[in-house]
């Protein structure tokens, strides 16, 4: 962030409700944040079911629209709601997708923060420890910050932005952990 050029964040939303909360949170830090960061959101509506078959060069062309978008961007930033105590299959189809091949994708040493956002007390706690899981095994390097755990969702969005400020200041907070991550991150790739 040195050369005054935005930061390229990719933002992937566990939640396809047009109404989603996690959506909220993620258009909230595209207008917050911005021109310091330029976030862009990724509909994941297109990305079919993980397919072996279908995997490599003939991945369809929503898998590769979103690898490259994680291949260009500086870092992503991960939002899932908790569906049955775990992160949405939604967003775990993606990272399925992305995480090929094994141990050398898009992901890999990747930039990446992860929220949660529900309307329950607990705001997806458990679905931390799946997306947490799942890109330990992409060898992403995940921020470490504060653990942005949204609880009662709901209240705290409105007309589809994050208002809660307290909320707001945690996932700021959980950005600029992701912003030394890249720093970090240029300055191995430039090292070595």
């Amino acid at each position: 962030m040195h050369s005054g050029e935005p930061v390229r964040i990719l933002g992937l939303s566990g939640s396809l409700r047009r109404e989603a909360n996690c959506t909220a949170v993620l258009r909230t830090l595209h207008e917050r944040l911005a021109p310091k960061i330029d976030l862009t959101i990724f509909d994941l509506r297109t990305v079919p079911p993980y397919d072996q078959d279908e995997d490599g060069e003939h991945a369809p062309h929503a898998v590769r629209a979103l690898k490259a978008a994680i291949a260009e961007s500086d870092g992503v930033v991960l939002i899932s709601p908790e569906y049955n105590y775990g992160m949405s299959g939604v967003l775990k189809n993606a990272l399925d997708w992305a995480s090929r091949p094994a141990y050398n994708s898009v992901l890999k040493h990747k930039p990446v923060a992860i929220m949660t956002a529900s309307p329950s007390f607990v705001g997806g706690a458990r679905a931390q420890v799946q997306l947490r899981q799942t890109l330990a095994g992409t060898l992403s390097r995940v921020a470490v910050g504060p653990e942005v755990v949204i609880s009662n969702a709901g209240e705290k969005v409105r007309d589809g932005q994050l208002v809660d400020e307290t909320s707001l200041r945690f996932v700021v907070s959980l950005m600029d952990a992701l912003l030394l991550e890249i720093e970090a991150a240029r300055f191995i790739a430039k090292s070595g």
